[in-house]
């Protein structure tokens, strides 16, 4: 797998059902948030660099497609890419997939701005920031 996408996995948990006894559509955005954590686990310099002090990493939108449920002891996998980086934003694709029949259970796009957390305004992308985030991005599908 190309070493832009980081992935991580996770079994379903009937904590995670809901009264239809599949995972609840809000603990997609558990399942997802994971994912990219998991993402900036992998990039040390990255992580060394926005979890400093004075940036911090703010999510401004989530979109969400549910295509598949999820159901008790599915294991799943969560693959997560940088796909754009912008002026002052960037996105994050994502996919959580079914191992057992490689199902696509849901996809997302996250947006992100880097918070000058100092000011609480939303930083521009360059220089190092820019240097560090442009070699991940990632266009094309995940799968």
């Amino acid at each position: 797998m190309d070493s832009r996408i980081s992935t991580t996995r996770l079994r379903v948990r009937g904590y995670h059902l809901d009264g239809y006894g599949h995972v609840n559509n809000a603990r997609y955005l558990e399942f997802l948030e994971e994912g990219r954590w998991a993402f900036f686990d992998d990039r040390p310099a990255l992580v060394q660099r926005l979890m400093g002090g004075d940036l911090a990493f703010v999510a401004v939108n989530l979109n969400i497609d549910y295509r598949a449920a999820a159901v008790a002891n599915d294991d799943l996998e969560i693959l997560t890419r940088l796909s754009a980086v912008g002026g002052r934003s960037a996105k994050m694709r994502q996919e959580i997939r079914r191992l057992r029949d490689d199902a696509l259970v849901c996809d997302a796009t996250l947006t992100f701005v880097l918070l000058d957390v100092a000011a609480n305004q939303a930083v521009s992308i360059d220089g190092e920031l820019r240097e560090l985030l442009e070699p991940l991005v990632m266009e094309a599908p995940l799968a």
